[in-house]
């Protein structure tokens, strides 16, 4: 392993949560407003870090165990994913299958703890929040499947060194996989249309309502895990969609901040363009997202 390999983990340590700042300036732009800092998350982390927590006496070890390790899943899932054309420093045939069961074993464990709670509010997020992630994740997987097929490996790394001859051949089936793929972080992000990480009203919430029990270094690893999680589906999204590859590390690099950069922009966009689904109209949502993964590897396997 080379120094270059450290690039993709390092980044997206230090810049995850840069990410949710341009997304939340971008918002406030299309809402006339001068928005939060770009380094507001930064700050918040820093701050929950430094006070108390307070438990419940109903809760168990298995609420105190959920944030951490949740974080600890997405950090592991962080060091399987490239930037662009620089691989990732664990990288091997079928880690995105690992990488799948990463991103899930985070899901599992915040679930657990919200309902170690006993609250029926967390209850009620926890079981829409597994509804909609069982429907996200065949598109994930019929999505990986196809660009796989498509490039011959089953590693990551092998996977989003997409090149625009790629693109030339089976431009239309990865197309759809990139739409797909879309679809699918907006809903494991909780964002909008498929969930609004802003409400404040318990009946529609989903993710947030799952962690209203959390404070302190708790909620901090929580805050810190959701803008890991968001770039590492980013990165899936953007090593697929930017295909340029310089063959230089740190120009591969810049190339692929600057989709990051892009991609934040236009989740902000998409959020102050829309409005929420209805609950009962982001299951659609989804299963159109698995039609196109579908659709997609069927165009790769003809």
């Amino acid at each position: 392993m080379t120094w270059t390999a450290l690039i993709p983990p390092a980044a997206g340590v230090l810049l995850a949560p840069l990410l949710f700042g341009i997304i939340n300036r971008t918002k406030a732009f299309f809402a006339g407003r001068r928005g939060q800092p770009l380094l507001q998350l930064y700050h918040d982390v820093l701050k929950l870090l430094r006070k108390g927590v307070t438990y419940s006496r109903t809760t168990t070890w298995v609420f105190r165990a959920g944030p951490i390790t949740g974080l600890a899943a997405v950090l592991a899932a962080l060091a399987l994913v490239p930037m662009g054309g620089v691989p990732a420093p664990l990288s091997f045939a079928g880690d995105l299958l690992l990488f799948a069961y990463l991103l899930g074993l985070m899901r599992f464990v915040t679930v657990l703890a919200a309902l170690d709670t006993g609250s029926s509010f967390e209850g009620m997020g926890a079981s829409r929040e597994v509804c909609f992630s069982a429907l996200a994740e065949p598109a994930l997987l019929f999505g990986l499947a196809a660009v796989a097929m498509e490039t011959r490996t089953l590693s990551l790394s092998g996977m989003l060194a997409v090149t625009p001859e790629s693109w030339r051949s089976q431009g239309p089936a990865l197309g759809l996989v990139t739409v797909a793929l879309g679809v699918v972080l907006l809903a494991e992000n909780a964002r909008i249309p498929v969930d609004d990480p802003n409400t404040h009203l318990e009946l529609t919430m989903i993710h947030e309502v799952m962690v209203l029990d959390h404070g302190g270094p708790d909620l901090a690893f929580i805050l810190y895990g959701a803008a890991l999680k968001l770039w590492v589906m980013g990165a899936l999204l953007v090593g697929l969609a930017v295909p340029l590859r310089i063959g230089h590390a740190l120009l591969d690099a810049g190339v692929f901040l600057c989709g990051m950069l892009v991609l934040g922009i236009v989740i902000g966009v998409v959020e102050s363009s829309m409005a929420r689904l209805r609950l009962v109209g982001v299951p659609k949502l989804l299963v159109g997202a698995t039609a196109l993964a579908v659709l997609a590897l069927v165009l790769v396997l003809r």
